[in-house]
């Protein structure tokens, strides 16, 4: 840029200087050497405007800094902090049912011995029915929720289970008299594609008390009264019933090619951890 300005200053010389000077005596010049010099401090002054232009757009950079709050700073978390990863769910296909789990933020009461909340999720549950969307079977733990849900596609299961998130939020609230977030991360969801899959994953929801220590043949905190694969039927309450009819084949008879459930029968993990195992038929 300096080397230009030299150059055109050296061009033009004291004849364009003393033309253009108002205080100074001009000598005469041809009319080819003012016109010469008119070119030149217009290109002069071009190539200064463009210099001036090109130092405005320069970004500032920013100083090296240590600490404080940066995009991914900070120690990752790990464990049950880490909480469900945010990438995108596998796609959806109306006919496999889908295993949900809720599970609650710390520093709430049970939701399975707090009558109050229990009575809130439920009737939450109860109330989730729509169209393209219904809860077939729960299970309401301490600290978790197990669900079997239905939808046509992938917008409704996203809009059912966010719809039945806020309506459980809202009623925990009421019956706490408090607010803030009620469940600890996005909900988990796994869809069921094969008979003893859907097997495994209703052995588990309808007996997940059993997994936690206490069992038994019917668990009163969940839908197990609504259900009829067990090999013997346990009496059907007068109310009615909170969890909608399962309308897939695996939930309504693909399931039941791998025996009916037995009262009592305990949920038994692979030895992955990643899916769900039969108990041992009955003999």
């Amino acid at each position: 840029m300096w080397a230009t300005r030299s150059v055109v200053q050296r061009a033009v010389g004291k004849r364009c200087l003393l033309a253009h000077s108002p205080h100074v005596h001009r000598p005469r010049l041809s009319k080819r050497s003012i016109h010469r010099c008119q070119r030149l401090l217009v290109l002069f002054r071009s190539i200064k405007m463009k210099r001036a232009s090109r130092q405005q757009q320069l970004p500032l950079k920013e100083k090296p800094r240590h600490g404080g709050a940066r995009r991914g700073a900070g120690r990752k978390p790990s464990g049950l902090k880490a909480g469900m990863p945010h990438r995108r769910r596998e796609r959806h296909v109306a006919r496999h049912p889908v295993h949900v789990t809720l599970r609650a933020r710390e520093g709430l009461p049970s939701f399975r011995n707090d009558r109050l909340l229990f009575e809130a999720i439920r009737g939450s549950i109860a109330s989730s029915e729509k169209a393209d969307f219904r809860v077939v079977h729960f299970s309401i733990q301490s600290n978790h929720l197990h669900l079997i849900v239905e939808a046509d596609d992938e917008l409704a299961l996203s809009r059912g289970m966010q719809a039945l998130s806020i309506r459980m939020a809202h009623a925990v609230h009421r019956a706490l008299d408090t607010g803030g977030n009620v469940f600890a991360d996005r909900y988990h969801a796994h869809q069921l594609r094969t008979p003893r899959e859907t097997r495994a994953a209703l052995l588990y929801v309808l007996q997940n008390w059993a997994k936690h220590g206490r069992g038994g043949d019917y668990d009163p905190r969940s839908s197990a009264f609504w259900f009829d694969g067990w090999t013997r039927p346990p009496r059907v309450p007068s109310r009615a019933p909170v969890v909608a009819k399962g309308r897939t084949w695996l939930v309504r008879i693909g399931w039941k090619r791998h025996g009916l459930l037995r009262p009592g029968e305990r949920p038994i993990a692979s030895r992955s951890g990643t899916r769900l195992a039969l108990s041992p038929a009955p003999a």
